[in-house]
């Protein structure tokens, strides 16, 4: 005899995969109730929709491709290891490649940073991570395909460059002659 909970994950899986499909039913209904009212509108809302996602797809699809390679050979501890050898230029190179390399949440890579900090790691190597967390090269080709080479490699730059800039302050406010103990 089926119990009351035969089909449902006790895990709650059902109701992550309803969430899942929230936004674009949402849209559907959305589009569909704006065809009774206005059907021209809505049609050519749909079509710039479409033309805007044939744009964009090529540069979609090599964000997709350099986020599964970063993934397969990027790993959190290659950089926990690398950030603790060599001199400070050298390890707040390595922050700074790890920050743009790392994808996820930013949330999930608090406690490895945390965990670095109390192993000895500066404050401002945390720092030039987080700031180049703004810099993604998967949708790199995507910034290129609506501002331009010049404006992305700006920007890129100006990125990388003031982060060495904010580990700099934050050393010299919070690193130096404050280190931490290494148990």
């Amino acid at each position: 005899m089926p119990s009351a909970t035969a089909g449902i994950d006790l895990k709650g899986r059902h109701s992550i995969h309803f969430y899942r499909l929230l936004f674009p039913l949402a849209v559907a209904v959305l589009y569909f109730t704006l065809w009774g009212m206005a059907p021209q509108r809505t049609w050519l809302a749909m079509r710039n929709g479409f033309a805007i996602l044939y744009a964009v797809l090529p540069s979609l699809c090599m964000v997709f491709v350099l986020m599964a390679v970063l993934n397969l050979f990027l790993k959190p501890l290659h950089f926990a290891e690398a950030l603790r050898k060599g001199t400070k230029i050298r390890q707040m190179s390595v922050a700074a490649v790890a920050g743009i390399l790392s994808a996820g949440p930013i949330y999930a890579w608090y406690p490895m940073l945390k965990d670095l900090r109390e192993k000895g790691a500066d404050f401002s190597l945390i720092a030039v991570f987080l700031v180049n967390r703004a810099v993604k090269p998967f949708l790199l080709p995507m910034l290129v395909s609506f501002f331009g080479w010049s404006y992305t490699l700006m920007l890129t730059l100006l990125t990388v460059a003031g982060s060495f800039g904010v580990g700099f302050l934050v050393w010299a406010f919070l690193d130096s002659g404050n280190r931490p103990t290494r148990d």
